[in-house]
C-alpha cells in the first residue's frame, strides 16, 4: 500500500477514469508545477473498481468545462486545513468554445481564424457535440 500524506490546502482530482489521468495531468501542465503533485494511477476504488488520482498542494484554477469533457464522473474536492470544504461533481458541458476544433474544410472556422469553435452537447450518452456552425459532429474526446 503506498501512503500519500493529507495535503493541508489544495485541490484533489478524484475518480478519474483509470487511464485518463495523464491527459489532466498534462493538460493542467502540472509536470512544470513548483507545487507538490501526487499523481495515482490505477488505484483501487469502491465506488470505480479502480481510478485515478490526482492532488495538488496548491489552489489552482482549473477549468471544469475541459475535465467535465474528459471525464464526466470525476469529482473535484476543494482542501482548507486538511479538510473538504467544498465537493464538486462534474458533467459533460453543455457547450464548449475554443476546445473541440472543427475539422469541416468547408465550416467558417476553417476559413475565418477569429471565429472560435464552438460546440454544443448533442448526445450525452455518445458523448458526441455539433459544431455550432456547420453540424460537424465530433467526440468529447477530441478536444485540443
Amino acid at each position: 500500500m503506498i501512503n500519500i500524506e493529507k495535503i493541508r490546502n489544495g485541490v484533489v482530482i478524484d475518480h478519474i477514469k483509470p487511464g485518463q489521468g495523464i491527459r489532466i495531468f498534462n493538460w493542467l501542465g502540472l509536470d512544470k508545477s513548483s507545487c507538490t503533485v501526487a499523481f495515482v494511477v490505477n488505484a483501487i476504488s469502491k465506488r470505480l473498481d479502480r481510478k485515478d488520482l490526482i492532488k495538488i498542494a496548491n489552489t489552482i484554477d482549473l477549468d471544469f468545462d475541459i475535465l467535465g469533457l474528459i471525464d464526466p464522473n470525476i469529482t473535484v474536492n476543494i482542501i482548507e486545513n486538511e479538510k473538504i470544504t467544498e465537493k464538486i461533481n462534474l458533467k459533460l458541458p453543455k457547450k464548449v468554445k475554443d476546445v473541440i476544433i472543427c475539422k469541416n474544410p468547408r465550416c467558417i472556422t476553417s476559413t475565418e481564424k477569429y471565429i472560435p469553435h464552438s460546440f454544443i452537447l448533442e448526445n450525452p450518452e455518445e458523448r458526441n457535440y455539433r459544431c455550432e456552425y456547420c453540424d460537424e459532429i465530433r467526440s468529447a474526446g477530441d478536444f485540443r
